[in-house]
């Protein structure tokens, strides 16, 4: 297969894709909001590494990209909820290969961060 070339400045297409999605969790959040609506404290609990503050940035440039949606809910306490945009929906086949691809090479992954031989 052949790649078409880019310039790699503003406006890359491989740099706007990771400049989305990229991060440590933004793709654990997306594909947690794949299976549906989530809250936010429902969403610590599917993420226990991930701490309140960090989660709430991550979600916080995830709306500002326009692929999650915040929803208040006018109640005591007040309720929110997480869910993908329709734009955001788009990213599921890219999802869902990075979850094929981490599935197929966990073992590997695991291994060479404990240090083991290579292979």
């Amino acid at each position: 297969m052949r790649h078409q070339r880019y310039d790699c400045n503003f406006g890359c297409p491989m740099e706007a894709c990771v400049e989305v999605i990229g991060g440590k969790w933004k793709g654990v959040i997306l594909f947690h909001l794949l299976g549906g609506t989530r809250r936010f404290n429902e969403l610590m609990r599917l993420i226990p590494s991930v701490t309140q503050r960090m989660l709430t940035r991550q979600l916080r440039e995830l709306e500002a990209d326009g692929i999650v949606a915040r929803k208040v809910h006018a109640e005591v306490p007040p309720r929110v909820e997480y869910s993908l945009t329709e734009f955001g929906r788009t990213l599921e086949p890219v999802l869902r290969m990075l979850q094929g691809w981490g599935a197929s090479h966990l073992e590997q992954i695991i291994r060479i961060r404990k240090g083991e031989a290579r292979s």
